[in-house]
């Protein structure tokens, strides 16, 4: 059984129009999420042993803020490939992950981590699943269990365990 985690980046700030997209920064709302949302994933047990994130300022810094919650260093790769990357290109990069990785974590962006999501689910009806095909907030969390290994996956080859948004977290 391999594990993974779609945590989308935490609130970005769109003040002083910024004309570089990749440079944007978290805004306050992202700061204060992005370490409940590691203490949530510290707190479930699930911490990834891989962490593979896009290189734009607000998913590095959606990271940043997220690592010292675990309670342990996972191993962090920064890949150009994953800013504003689609499903597809997503899955790629997962089926080169090695055997010994049994828990990933893509830290990304929308509207791709939100394909990505619905692409892996089995289509179950769960209420998770509604809820990750209504929105995708920033900083909101999708743990799968896949099945086979990473060279296998794709689409439907998921179960949803649990979508978490910070919202969802409120006062935690």
């Amino acid at each position: 059984m391999i594990l993974l985690s779609l945590l989308r980046h935490a609130k970005s700030d769109w003040a002083g129009g910024m004309s570089n997209d990749h440079a944007r920064p978290l805004a306050p709302r992202g700061e204060k999420a992005a370490p409940r949302m590691g203490r949530h994933i510290a707190s479930s047990g699930k911490v990834p042993d891989t962490i593979l994130c896009s290189t734009a300022k607000r998913a590095r810094q959606t990271l940043d803020l997220v690592l010292p919650e675990l309670g342990m260093q996972p191993k962090v790769k920064y890949l150009d490939e994953l800013y504003h990357a689609g499903p597809e290109a997503m899955m790629a990069v997962l089926r080169r992950l090695p055997p010994s990785c049994t828990h990933a974590m893509i830290v990304g962006h929308n509207p791709g981590m939100q394909a990505l999501a619905l692409d892996l689910a089995r289509r179950n009806g769960s209420a998770d699943l509604a809820a990750v095909r209504s929105k995708y907030p920033t900083a909101a969390l999708a743990l799968y269990q896949l099945e086979g290994n990473w060279p296998d996956l794709r689409k439907g080859s998921g179960k949803l365990l649990a979508f978490v948004t910070p919202r969802d977290l409120k006062g935690a």
